[in-house]
């Protein structure tokens, strides 16, 4: 096992936290900031008292995370997994598309798949009793601090076209503890020789934490649940929105008019005004189709 000094390579910050609880998420690129921006002012609205953590590479230029400093969030810079050249060369944008198209929804020109491996440094913030990952592209509607008491590993299900996809996990968000074993096991797993992770960091964690525990859907309800599973949805018990394929600020967003009432949404909060009482908002109709 790679001892503790070792294993905190790649990772740091110049803060320290205020809490025993964090919330973290991944910032890759300047887009990804603006994602994060309304995520962290719609954990602000909840008054939790957990950290915001923004994990973030050097993709991301240093004065675009001001905004997110003014907004109380402590910021950790990570750098990428030391991974062999043929994992990176599997995994990257083109090769991974190439290999694993994804047929239900568009990923946007800025998602390069071999950034979301920088989530597994989340098992480094030794800092922190508890971790709650959520992905840049989501917000959060109500206070969700409960799920730190939830077990290693928790998440909830990649349900957004069929009832018949529960099995699987969407990493959207997910509950954690750090623990330098847990890292030093995950980067043997990870970069096996040949291996593949399709879906990147979702299909390993799905395989790392094989008996992972289910989180309701509505603590990451995906956007497409909107048109294809609207009997689902229930704006009164909606914990954490989550924006996954098509992102709400994309200027050329192709499912712009069927998910318009969540699109408004996300822009209220990060434009931090004119957010509406989430629980009077209508509900999608239950006809309504893709």
């Amino acid at each position: 096992m790679m001892i503790g000094s070792e294993i905190l390579r790649g990772i740091r910050s110049a803060t320290t936290p205020a809490s025993r609880e964090a919330y973290v998420t991944l910032v890759t690129n300047s887009d990804y900031v603006m994602g994060a921006t309304a995520l962290a002012r719609s954990l602000r609205r909840t008054g939790t008292n957990a950290d915001i953590v923004v994990l973030h590479t050097g993709g991301v230029d240093v004065a675009a995370l001001s905004g997110l400093e003014t907004l109380g969030c402590r910021l950790v810079e990570v750098d990428h997994l030391p991974l062999s050249d043929g994992f990176n060369q599997r995994h990257s944008r083109g090769s991974l598309h190439g290999a694993a198209p994804f047929t239900k929804g568009r990923k946007p020109s800025f998602h390069s798949p071999l950034d979301n491996f920088c989530k597994l440094r989340l098992w480094q913030l030794m800092e922190y009793r508890a971790c709650v990952f959520i992905d840049a592209d989501a917000i959060v509607l109500r206070n969700i601090d409960k799920l730190f008491d939830y077990p290693e590993f928790s998440a909830a299900p990649n349900v957004y076209e069929s009832l018949a996809d529960f099995h699987r996990l969407n990493s959207g968000v997910f509950v954690a503890r750090p623990s330098l074993a847990t890292f030093d096991s995950m980067l043997k797993r990870l970069d096996r020789p040949d291996a593949f992770w399709r879906r990147t960091d979702q299909t390993f964690l799905e395989q790392f934490f094989p008996d992972w525990h289910g989180l309701p859907v509505t603590m990451n309800m995906l956007q497409y649940v909107w048109f294809n599973l609207p009997e689902l949805w229930d704006w009164r018990s909606v914990g954490v929105l989550h924006y996954q394929y098509e992102k709400p600020w994309e200027g050329d967003h192709p499912k712009a008019q069927q998910l318009k009432p969540l699109i408004d949404l996300w822009h209220a909060f990060y434009q931090g005004r004119d957010i509406p009482d989430i629980e009077s908002l209508a509900n999608p109709a239950r006809d309504r189709a893709a």
